[in-house]
């Protein structure tokens, strides 16, 4: 099954420790994905849900737990979630 991205927010720091993003995916279910720090050695993690508005709250307490300026992302700079 092909996941669609409906939404992408970055906390607009760079930086392996200080970065944060955070994915919106729809499947049959709604897939939110969280990475702390870089591609390369930041920690992943995720959560599934059977609704939009479900999901979309987890989106909310993410992106508010640590008061970051978060920017949404779309077109070219909305990558899919890390694998």
């Amino acid at each position: 099954m092909v996941r669609e991205l409906e939404g992408r927010w970055w906390n607009g720091v760079w930086g392996r420790l200080a970065r944060r993003d955070v994915w919106l995916a729809r499947e049959v279910r709604w897939h939110v994905t969280a990475r702390a720090g870089d591609s390369e050695t930041g920690k992943v993690l995720r959560w599934k849900f059977d609704t939009e508005d479900e999901a979309r709250q987890m989106v909310q307490r993410l992106v508010q737990a640590d008061g970051g300026k978060w920017r949404e992302q779309s077109g070219d700079s909305a990558t899919q979630p890390p694998t």
